[in-house]
């Protein structure tokens, strides 16, 4: 089933770049000649949404993407994805 998340990328491990992170079998299959993508789930919190987040002890929640576009950190996206069979990680089909 497909789910939108929209986010903004932390972090970006390039195919080159896999080797020098020690990352779960399961998504280093996954993600074979593809980009690895971090993002914070929701887009950009405002300053006084990090600060409900913080009183509320909830933290704002990172989730991985798996993608075949490169994309760049800080970057705001859009991305139509099928969640796989890690927790927490995405296989994008579609990237805005």
């Amino acid at each position: 089933m497909d789910e939108t998340i929209d986010g903004e990328v932390i972090h970006v491990v390039g195919p080159d770049e896999r080797d020098d992170y020690d990352l779960e079998p399961a998504l280093a299959s996954l993600a074979e000649s593809r980009y690895i993508v971090v993002c914070r789930k929701g887009g950009r919190p405002s300053w006084a949404e990090r600060v409900w987040a913080f009183l509320r002890r909830r933290p704002i929640e990172p989730v991985t993407l798996v993608t075949d576009a490169a994309v760049e950190e800080g970057q705001e996206i859009t991305a139509t994805a099928e969640e796989t069979a890690v927790a927490g990680v995405y296989d994008v089909t579609e990237l805005r």
